[in-house]
């Protein structure tokens, strides 16, 4: 082979593998925008079956917060006895036993606000400790004069909850 057929056969080539370069280049985008597609159809369906379950779980969390909310749950909660230590023992039962009830819903909200949910179970569950400690309170409902006020005086525990989930859901929505 001389130089003129080499030329010759690199002329006929190069137009070809331009042609097969582009003609990969833009099959590569075809599949993959299809692919990027599919995904985005499967999400949009996924999010249709999944968005409603996960607001039904932060109704839930609501209506569990609202229901351990320290002057709600002494209203709803009636002492059994005079005494105060087994009033609040009898408070601190439903509190964990509404928590309990609740405990699936954590898979559908957010580790943060899951970590809200349970620092207000726990902070609510304080305050009733440390108002049965306080050693002038004898009855049930001294203990429950003592919870009212310092409801009164400070923001109830369940409220800053409250407020997370409703500003993850407003996030959602």
């Amino acid at each position: 082979m001389n130089e003129s057929e080499i030329l010759d056969f690199l002329y006929a080539i190069l137009p070809a593998a331009v042609v097969g370069l582009i003609s990969f280049y833009f099959f590569h985008s075809y599949i993959k925008n299809e692919e990027n597609r599919r995904r985005f159809l499967l999400l949009r369906e996924k999010q249709k079956t999944s968005l409603p379950i996960r607001f039904q779980a932060y109704e839930r969390l609501a209506l569990f917060l609202e229901r351990i909310s320290p002057g709600k749950i002494l209203f709803r909660v009636q002492p059994t006895s005079e005494d105060a230590d087994s009033y609040a023992t009898l408070l601190i039962a439903n509190i964990e036993q509404e928590f309990e009830h609740n405990l699936a819903q954590q898979i559908y909200v957010s580790n943060e606000c899951w970590d809200y949910i349970k620092t207000a179970k726990n902070a609510t569950i304080t305050l009733i400790r440390n108002a049965v400690a306080k050693e002038e309170i004898s009855t049930a409902n001294g203990l429950r004069e003592i919870i009212l006020k310092n409801l009164m005086e400070k923001q109830s525990p369940t409220d800053a909850a409250l407020s997370y989930i409703k500003k993850e859901v407003r996030s959602l929505a």
